[in-house]
């Protein structure tokens, strides 16, 4: 007996624990009615149409972020991020799928693959007129996904979905968090494309996918949560596809920090093992452009040493030798100017305005200034 009260004990305990998170959720997020959900239909309908202001949207935004992606320009990016519309139909396109709302659905749909064509389209043609011969930074940062930027689409789609059924999530803080995410590596498919930089290309395409996916599922969720639709396989389905990219963003990942993991062992090698770079040298900086064949190990540092071509190929050798891969090495030179007083002789003085205190020297190399 006193271990079936005790059970039927805990499973009190447990009910009403489960009874308590259920009215904090609700407190929190309340449920809506029939019409709130009717109404959040008509929005996301006209939000999700092909019309003239979501073209001419798309159109300024692939504009914008792809002459920043070209100049290289990250405030010009932002300007994109800003504009682009791709939120709106993202948004639609989440709420059908759970709604089974085949008429959003498709006008969604229709939207999203529309502007995906014309940015990649006008991206692409710019580039071909622009013809720059290099890429620049902005765009190499766009070929690279991994995790990190599924976890970043996730936490966008999760604002956006609130920021849509609850009226204290500022509008404008859910449109630039989901515009960060998709305009602009939308335009580095396009640039890519003009470029004939296919790996490129599908970096960049693998991160609008990976946001893609990311926005819709937590749209989803947050949707749920909210009280607007339910749970269907709308949203396993789309969760097993988001889990799909976590092969190819995980790899990239651990990618990313495995190359970090050789630039600090190539700077402690640097320093620690070598006279070159280990004597009379200071602040070494070392980074490695992995796109180049073979990569190239950037060593900046300050000294007032000279260091030979000769030097450069030794420690170039060791590191090859050491990490038993070919690396090329260029190191840039920070010169230090060492100034002692004995070398006044050879110096400009610089004299106080008041200079009738002062008696001039007689040496010719000698001028005088007047401070201001």
């Amino acid at each position: 007996m006193p271990e079936k009260s005790s059970q039927l004990f805990k499973g009190k305990k447990i009910k009403a624990f489960f009874r308590w998170l259920r009215i904090i959720f609700y407190r929190l997020i309340p449920p809506t009615d029939i019409e709130n959900v009717k109404c959040l239909d008509k929005t996301l309908t006209l939000d999700s149409s092909w019309n003239t202001d979501f073209i001419l949207c798309t159109v300024s935004a692939c504009l914008i972020a792809t002459f920043g992606l070209l100049s290289n320009s990250a405030a010009v990016i932002i300007g994109a991020m800003i504009v682009a519309p791709l939120m709106l139909p993202l948004r639609g396109l989440a709420f059908s799928a759970c709604e089974g709302n085949l008429n959003l659905f498709r006008k969604a749909l229709f939207s999203i693959i529309g502007a995906t064509l014309l940015s990649i389209f006008l991206s692409s043609l710019i580039a071909k007129i622009v013809s720059f011969p290099d890429v620049g930074s902005e765009i190499i940062a766009r070929t690279q996904p991994n995790l990190l930027d599924l976890g970043i689409a996730i936490t966008a789609g999760a604002i956006s979905g609130f920021g849509k059924v609850r009226s204290g999530i500022s509008e404008t803080l859910a449109g630039t968090a989901i515009a960060v995410a998709l305009m602009p590596p939308l335009c580095v498919v396009g640039i890519s494309f003009a470029m004939g930089n296919s790996s490129f290309a599908y970096g960049s395409f693998l991160l609008y996918l990976t946001n893609l996916l990311g926005i819709t599922l937590a749209c989803m969720i947050a949707f749920i949560l909210s009280g607007y639709t339910k749970a269907t396989k709308a949203l396993g389905w789309t969760t097993v596809l988001t889990l799909l990219l976590i092969i190819p963003l995980g790899s990239s990942f651990f990618r990313l920090l495995q190359q970090q993991r050789i630039e600090t062992e190539i700077k402690q090698k640097l320093v620690n093992e070598t006279i070159t770079v280990g004597k009379d040298v200071d602040n070494v900086r070392v980074r490695i452009e992995w796109t180049s064949l073979p990569p190239v190990i950037n060593v900046v540092l300050q000294t007032d040493k000279y260091i030979s071509p000769n030097q450069v190929r030794l420690v170039e050798n060791f590191l090859n030798q050491r990490l038993n891969d070919d690396f090329e090495v260029v190191f840039s030179i920070i010169p230090i100017r060492n100034i002692r007083a004995k070398d006044i002789e050879n110096s400009v003085i610089e004299f106080p305005l008041d200079k009738d205190n002062y008696t001039l020297p007689k040496n010719d190399n000698f001028k005088f200034f007047q401070s201001r």
